[in-house]
């Protein structure tokens, strides 16, 4: 039996619906500028036909379940939210066709990208790595699992509300790179594994929070998710 010098953290995960077993997550990775008019609003502009998709990861350890009341994170005056379908990977792929893409696919959750935004900027515009904007604990909102296996969601309504009052509305038909084209690409870079998940992007509207407001959200035949934003410790 292995010893350690100190217990090693539980594996995170996330319920499932339906399901006793929860769904354990290796790794997080997602989707940069990922809906045109989001592109547009972060001063990015997207050219599919000159640019491939890029992405971020999130450590495992970030993860928070919705419905958690979550502290304003520390070394920000910008907290951000980012309502993002995300996929859930089921089986191991390498190289995936996107004609095969779907038979990599488990399900779906909701989830929010929440971001330290005056981080990501000045990272962004020295050239640095967004890690300390983007990667920062309880920073991967996601709801339970919904298993959907094979379905590649192509039409859902995404939205996000704070306090009641509508922030962002959107579909995930305007996602610059789909499902499939996700799966493809990012298969080209990482070997796939089960308990993979992806944020495929957050469509425009993005927004500061403060303690004190609540998040609501949801993708429309997937899940609905809450968060509630509590003072600093």
């Amino acid at each position: 039996m292995t010893s350690y010098l100190f217990s090693p953290a539980p594996v995170p995960s996330l319920p499932i619906r339906g399901q006793a077993e929860r769904y354990p997550v290796g790794r997080i990775f997602c989707v940069g500028r990922n809906y045109h008019a989001h592109a547009v609003e972060m001063g990015r502009p997207v050219d599919k036909s000159a640019e491939r998709a890029f992405y971020f990861t999130k450590t495992p350890s970030t993860l928070v379940e919705s419905g958690a009341t979550v502290a304003y994170p520390p070394e920000t005056k910008n907290y951000h939210f980012e309502m993002e379908l995300v996929l859930a990977i089921g089986k191991p792929g390498f190289r995936v066709k996107a004609a095969d893409a779907h038979e990599l696919i488990y399900g779906y959750g909701a989830g929010l990208d929440m971001t330290r935004r005056d981080l990501q900027l000045v990272a962004r515009d020295k050239g640095r790595p967004w890690d300390t904007g983007k990667d920062f604990e309880q920073s991967a909102v996601c709801t339970e699992i919904v298993p959907m296996p094979g379905v590649v969601i192509e039409d859902a309504a995404i939205a996000l509300e704070v306090n009641g009052q509508t922030k962002q509305s959107s579909n995930v038909d305007k996602l610059i790179w789909n499902i499939r084209e996700i799966i493809e690409d990012l298969s080209l870079y990482y070997h796939l594994q089960p308990g993979d998940i992806i944020y495929t992007g957050t469509p425009e509207g993005v927004g500061a929070v403060v303690p004190g407001d609540t998040i609501t959200g949801r993708v429309t035949g997937v899940a609905e998710l809450s968060l509630t934003i509590a003072q600093a410790k």
